[in-house]
């Protein structure tokens, strides 16, 4: 009866009783498209229109005999003037679109507004822990999993590591670096690490045993606030973790280590012996304010630097990893370099071609940048001049959902002579395939690994400033500098062109990283500060 009466109700005022839906084309038309056929599964019983700037006037003659059920339409600057026609057309029926991807039904209310504004959907339901309703709360999981691996012995002094995440693979620089020292600190010490783990990812355990005495893991938190909403930097919040206090004082118990080593900064609440800065993160935050003077982004630089300043206070002694960084943090630090496995990284002779390397993990958002970078404006200066010249990129594990948290497209745009690679176990075929490496890097902190692994195979590397800082490496002789899209391009033109220019350059390089940047000299350094940080009735003499 009910169905009869509506349908009744509808020729009288003579429209078609069954909804439609009217897609509104009103930004980037394969994010349009993509949009359309997501609609269409979703409704696929419905009839389907599109509307472009160019059918609309025809198609708007048209839809005056149907009923809209559903107005999808892309969020975004373009095509204002057929956004607002959808809102006169259907206000209460917009299913809005932003350029992730990602969908909610406008309302009236905050929410709505919120997406509207292009606040990813994630967060826009997320409230800080004082405000009294909420929707989605933090998640501090409980407990620590254990591990026995190498025998200790009474004669070693014993030392704890804790990390931000497990280091193996080997999938960015973090981990090699955490990885290689471990290694290194074990000729002498016994040593444990405590290392958060992702919820449901069993780690790849037996390469650490080989040389830890104890392997401790607490899964990481899933925190669920708004980032704008504490006075501490969100990412300290993101391993505030019960469990791992717990676990830290149960092993200095149980295990009985002497020194405690902390790795990067965002963990350094946890106190202890020695915080290993491996950026200066209110220098990279820093930068990110300078580039777009936004609010949101001087208050991440002002939080990091409040909390920075404070933390390197609480240890002993501070590693960093350039000079530059020791002079920024204007105090007493060591500077303990990245380095390189020399054993590992064996250089290959060059075959001719036209072919770069990106070696950077999306899970470092610096990385993220510099492929936009190179990308959206390098790229295009030089995909018509050498069409024979071909990008690789390695990603690092899980990429997309990196890329989704730091950009605003749900994927990197394909282009057909980029190459887009995940996690790689092993690089170097990569680094002997490629014929130039290439980091162009915007914004960065620290020094970077995959210069140091490219040095070692006797690649030459294109870098930006920030890319290369603190390895001492010298413009056209061991390193090629360039900071604008224009100069990068003629970078990557002169050596493309240029084989003797870059065999020199790399060699000159790959004698550097030999001297200055092998792992076992610089483990001996490491050593050299556990033991200068020893309690007296535990140092080990040379």
């Amino acid at each position: 009866m009910k169905a009869r009466l509506k349908r009744w109700i509808f020729r009288i005022l003579g429209k078609d009783p069954d909804a439609v839906v009217v897609t509104f084309f009103t930004g980037d038309r394969a994010l349009c498209e993509r949009m359309a056929a997501e609609v269409r599964a979703l409704e696929p019983n419905r009839r389907h229109f599109i509307a472009t700037e160019e059918n609309w006037p025809q198609l708007r003659r048209e839809l005056r005999k149907y009923r809209i059920g559903l107005a999808p339409v892309m969020l975004g600057p373009q095509h204002a003037s057929l956004r607002r026609a959808a809102y006169r057309l259907a206000p209460r029926k917009i299913l809005a679109y932003n350029s992730r991807l990602e969908r909610h039904h406008l309302r009236p209310g905050l929410p709505s507004f919120l997406f509207w504004r292009g606040v990813p959907l994630d967060r826009i339901f997320l409230r800080p822990r004082w405000w009294p309703l909420r929707r989605d709360r933090s998640v501090i999981p409980e407990g620590s999993r254990a591990w026995n691996g190498r025998p200790t012995s009474p004669d070693r002094a014993r030392v704890a590591v804790l990390s931000p995440y497990f280091p193996y693979p080997l999938s960015h620089g973090g981990a090699v670096r955490i990885y290689n020292l471990l290694r290194e600190i074990a000729r002498e010490f016994d040593v444990e690490l405590l290392a958060f783990s992702d919820s449901g990812v069993e780690p790849e355990l037996a390469p650490l045993l080989e040389f830890c005495a104890r392997v401790v893991l607490v899964e990481k938190p899933r925190y669920r606030e708004p980032r704008w909403s504490s006075l501490l930097p969100p990412e300290v919040h993101e391993f505030r973790s019960p469990a791992m206090r717990e676990a830290i004082a149960a092993e200095r118990s149980t295990f009985g280590f002497q020194i405690l080593q902390v790795e990067y900064t965002q963990l350094a609440e946890y106190g202890g012996d020695i915080l290993v800065e491996h950026d200066v993160t209110f220098d990279l935050f820093g930068q990110i304010a300078r580039r777009e003077r936004s609010l949101a982004a001087w208050w991440d630089y002002w939080r990091w630097r409040r909390f920075e300043t404070r933390a390197i206070r609480r240890f002993r002694r501070v590693v960093v990893m350039s000079p530059k960084d020791a002079e920024m943090l204007g105090g007493d630090a060591v500077v303990l370099e990245n380095g390189v496995d020399l054993e590992r990284f064996q250089p290959a002779p060059q075959a001719a071609g036209q072919r770069l390397l990106f070696i950077g993990s999306f899970r470092h958002f610096p990385n993220i940048a510099a492929f936009r970078f190179f990308t959206e404006q390098v790229w295009p200066i030089l995909r018509d001049k050498f069409p024979a010249l071909t990008v690789t990129v390695v990603c690092g594990a899980d990429p997309l959902v990196y890329w989704r948290a730091f950009a605003d497209t749900p994927e990197p745009p394909q282009e057909p002579r980029i190459t887009m690679l995940d996690f790689v176990r092993d690089v170097t075929p990569l680094y002997n395939d490629a014929n130039l490496v290439i980091v162009p890097t915007t914004v960065s902190a620290g020094t970077n690994v995959k210069v140091l692994e490219a040095m070692a195979m006797k690649r030459a590397v294109i870098s930006t400033t920030s890319g290369c800082a603190g390895l001492g490496l010298l413009h056209g002789h061991s390193v090629w500098v360039a900071d604008t899209a224009e100069a990068f391009a003629a970078g990557v033109a002169t050596l493309i062109n240029d084989p003797d220019r870059r065999a020199a350059m790399a060699e000159a390089a790959h004698g550097v990283a030999v001297r200055q940047f092998d792992w076992r000299a610089i483990g001996s350094r490491q050593r050299d500060l556990l033991r200068s940080v020893a309690p007296s009735t535990s140092r080990l003499t040379d």
